[in-house]
């Protein structure tokens, strides 16, 4: 029997999360979602190196980390959704981590979705 993931690590342009992935990030993502508490965030503004440390993140983690980028994130294990609550820190939305990924624009972007939203195959479209 073959796995349900069998195979999608050969998708061009993406980072599965998947379970190994998980344990990459988990120090990562542990600290995104510790993000959610204003006091964590101002904490992190103040010392990014401190609180990186304080969670343990490994050297490829903490570098992307510094950089900002997105596409670092994903590879180092970080999950899409953790990442929103680092992002938040520096006032980005899921519209500009999807700009980063897909190397457009935001408005670029947000073009896309709409576009996207008018197929009449789109799920969306259809409300």
């Amino acid at each position: 029997m073959s796995s349900p993931l069998a195979g999608t690590h050969d998708i061009p342009g993406t980072t599965p999360f998947d379970g190994s992935m998980a344990k990459k990030g988990y120090a990562l993502n542990k600290m995104c979602f510790s993000f959610n508490d204003k006091a964590n965030r101002e904490a992190f503004v103040a010392d990014p190196e401190g609180y990186m440390a304080q969670y343990g993140l490994n050297p490829q983690q903490a570098e992307a980390v510094r950089s900002k980028q997105v596409l670092a994130l994903l590879q180092a294990g970080g999950n899409a959704y953790y990442l929103a609550k680092f992002a938040g820190i520096f006032g980005l939305n899921m519209q500009d981590i999807g700009a980063q990924q897909t190397g457009v624009s935001k408005p670029e972007f947000m073009a896309k979705l709409a576009a996207a939203n008018q197929q009449p195959d789109w799920p969306a479209a259809a409300r």
